[in-house]
């Protein structure tokens, strides 16, 4: 059964190079290249709309072409992904927006799954650390992805350490673990056996998947997962354009589907 999903996916990514690529240009540019404020997001309708976080970025977080750190890849990213959700499983998703949210924003509850990236120039006030625990708390489920080399491409900020200075905040005497395949959420929907030489987008060396737990305990709930030194969010953004391999994006798209299924039923 599994096999033939992962069959599905693969046939699904193929589709969406030919499907996606008037989608690409029909869209307004500002909408595509950068943060466009007229955008709004969808109201709930009963359906699962995918969350992502939105930051004031640190110093060097606005390197590509003046876009803010947080929004690399909206909605190109998300969007593929619910169409991927919403074909090989009956979640119900939205598949034509893509919200988007601030931690200490109310709305942040009405979302199971949140979604951060380029959490290197990540900046956390107050209110947003208590919004993140309490979100954590209360059952949300936390994606971290995307990191960058500290000093990348000359720039200030990037890297591990300002995103454990983040976590810290939020969550006091947190620990972070290095999972291996054994864990449930690479079992949420697909088998995923083995995490060696995951496919890269374009960072080098091993992607690392680490976890946050309840209670710093790895036999209880996984509050955040986090894909280091690796950028699984480009194959789905890139999957419409035909710049990756179909299995590599295949691979990136199981840890997608894997990481929403367990989201939303832990």
């Amino acid at each position: 059964m599994r096999a033939r999903w992962g069959g599905r996916v693969a046939l699904l990514v193929a589709t969406l190079v030919l499907a996606l690529t008037g989608v690409v240009v029909a869209q307004r540019r500002q909408f595509f290249y950068g943060w466009d404020e007229t955008v709004k997001n969808a109201q709930y309708d009963g359906r699962f709309t995918f969350a992502r976080v939105r930051y004031r970025p640190a110093p060097g977080g606005n390197w590509a072409g003046g876009r803010p750190s947080w929004v690399h890849g909206y909605p190109l990213a998300e969007r593929n992904l619910m169409q991927i959700m919403k074909e090989v499983s009956l979640l119900d998703a939205n598949v034509d927006n893509a919200n988007v949210v601030t931690l200490d924003d109310p709305e942040l509850f009405t979302y199971p799954v949140a979604y951060i990236i380029e959490v290197g120039w990540w900046t956390l006030t107050d209110l947003e650390a208590a919004g993140l625990r309490a979100y954590l708390q209360k059952g949300g489920f936390l994606i971290v992805d995307d990191f960058k080399l500290p000093g990348w491409r000359g720039l200030p900020g990037g890297g591990w350490e300002p995103f454990e200075e983040n976590v810290r905040r939020v969550l006091p005497g947190v620990k972070f673990f290095d999972m291996d395949p054994s864990d449930p959420i690479f079992h949420s929907f697909f088998d995923i056996a083995s995490l060696d030489d995951f496919p890269q987008a374009y960072t080098s060396g091993q992607a690392v998947f680490r976890g946050v737990y309840e209670d710093n305990d790895p036999k209880k709930r996984l509050l955040m997962i986090i894909n280091y030194n690796t950028d699984v969010s480009q194959y789905w953004e890139w999957s419409g354009r035909g710049f990756r391999p179909f299995d590599d994006t295949n691979e990136a798209y199981k840890l997608g589907v894997n990481y929403l299924i367990y989201g939303l039923t832990h």
